[in-house]
């Protein structure tokens, strides 16, 4: 099982045909540095699909998943005022990884209105 101790979610989209190395490199250029056991998110423009990347302490795990139907809720940098990447809780990551509003889910995994 990886070990996930924080989730960052990348507000500019990435094209998904990145291998793990330009991922890896977008990752630098976002966030300053790949940190071990953090989990990266990064969608394509349509945000239709979604790729991971985590760092493992001892190499990176590249993952991908598409929707058949609909789009992921994804922050944009017109709505988040957080600048290029936003931390979301475990809470929040299964939430968006099924495609539901995740920026709903507050503290406790209690619903807020917007």
């Amino acid at each position: 099982m990886i070990r996930i101790d924080a989730v960052w979610l990348a507000v500019e989209p990435l094209d998904m045909r990145a291998g793990t190395q330009t991922a890896l490199a977008r990752v630098v250029r976002v966030f300053g540095q790949a940190r071990a056991h953090h989990a990266y998110l990064f969608a394509n423009r349509r945000t239709t699909r979604m790729k991971v990347l985590v760092h493992d302490g001892m190499g990176v795990w590249l993952c991908a998943r598409r929707l058949h139907q609909g789009s992921f809720t994804w922050a944009s940098s017109g709505v988040v005022d957080t600048g290029p990447s936003v931390s979301l809780s475990i809470e929040q990551l299964r939430a968006l990884v099924i495609g539901l509003p995740w920026h709903r889910i507050g503290d406790g995994a209690t619903i807020r209105v917007a």
